[in-house]
């Protein structure tokens, strides 16, 4: 059994569409979604019609919840500040009704038990948390304590935007490390766990630009534990199309900062948005400003505009 995860689509839809040729020639048995199809990138309607037409499996992201509790009034009222919220706001204004109702059915949380194969996990973070994501520097322990009660050893979810295959076969020292250690009253044996992130397809954030998933095959689990061993791709597209949009579709100037923010981690395959909001809270005071003037004065405190124009493929990046 061949499984293609893909997650963090973003609304790029050339990214997508790079992937999907790279999936005619890889012929996957099954073709798997994990989550946040929609926004930072200007496509979002084109993504869902791309996917409504496939009999892929998605999985809702928190991105599918931002649109979802917006539209139907559960948002806390700060998000009603334009200078903020813009991008959702732009979003949720061309966002079709019917890919709004498509969204608003995706499960959240999917376990696949294929014949001839060891069951397997998937949520977009973790359950019950749709913002849980690990890198690779995450301490195992750490990864251990938020999958304790998923009873499968293969566990896949998304949310970082960074490839991640992440293995413990159970040969810790319960005595060293006792995170390691979780008794199963039948057996008394060291957890076994395998933690897998496709990486994003349409807004990778681990310095690589290309496009990325995964493909999972499933195998003995005495040859891997969990039984599924995993293969990351890359797959290089064209970004001006998308970037262009920004622009073209008024994204960039509805949704204001973070929509240039999010721009800006197009370009780079970095994480633009913490770093900014990490600078602000070491630096400004909590009021006293607007977003837009925050936004201005870490550009001018850090360079990074600078750094952005020289990678900009619109600029000869």
């Amino acid at each position: 059994m061949r499984l293609a995860i893909l997650a963090d689509i973003h609304g790029n839809i050339h990214a997508l569409q790079a992937v999907a040729a790279k999936l005619e020639q890889l012929q996957p048995d099954v073709v798997i979604v994990n989550g946040d199809i929609i926004n930072a990138t200007p496509f979002s309607n084109q993504v869902v019609d791309f996917l409504r037409a496939t009999d892929w499996s998605v999985i809702r992201g928190n991105h599918e919840f931002y649109y979802l509790d917006y539209v139907s009034g559960r948002a806390p009222e700060s998000w009603n500040d334009a200078e903020r919220w813009g991008q959702l706001h732009w979003l949720t204004k061309r966002l079709r009704p019917e890919n709004g109702n498509y969204l608003a059915a995706l499960p959240d949380d999917m376990t696949y038990y294929y014949p001839q194969a060891e069951p397997i996990r998937i949520t977009h973070g973790t359950p019950g948390n749709n913002r849980m994501g690990f890198v690779n520097r995450t301490p195992d322990e750490d990864i251990l304590n938020a999958i304790r009660d998923i009873p499968q050893t293969t566990f896949v979810n998304a949310h970082s935007h960074v490839q991640i295959d992440r293995l413990e076969n159970g040969t810790a020292d319960r005595n060293s490390d006792p995170l390691f250690f979780l008794e199963d009253k039948e057996d008394k044996h060291l957890r076994k766990w395998h933690v897998v992130n496709p990486g994003s397809v349409g807004l990778p954030l681990n310095g690589d630009p290309r496009a990325q998933f995964a493909i999972l095959e499933s195998v003995s689990p005495g040859a891997i534990p969990g039984g599924w061993r995993v293969s990351h791709y890359r797959v290089s597209y064209d970004r001006r199309p998308a970037l262009e949009a920004y622009t073209t579709s008024g994204m960039i100037e509805a949704g204001g900062v973070i929509s240039e923010l999010f721009y800006w981690e197009l370009v780079t395959a970095q994480r633009e948005i913490p770093y900014f909001f990490l600078w602000k809270r070491a630096n400004l005071p909590p009021d006293g400003h607007t977003f837009r003037e925050e936004f201005e004065a870490y550009k001018q405190a850090t360079g990074r505009e600078s750094y952005i124009l020289q990678k900009d493929p619109l600029r000869g990046g």
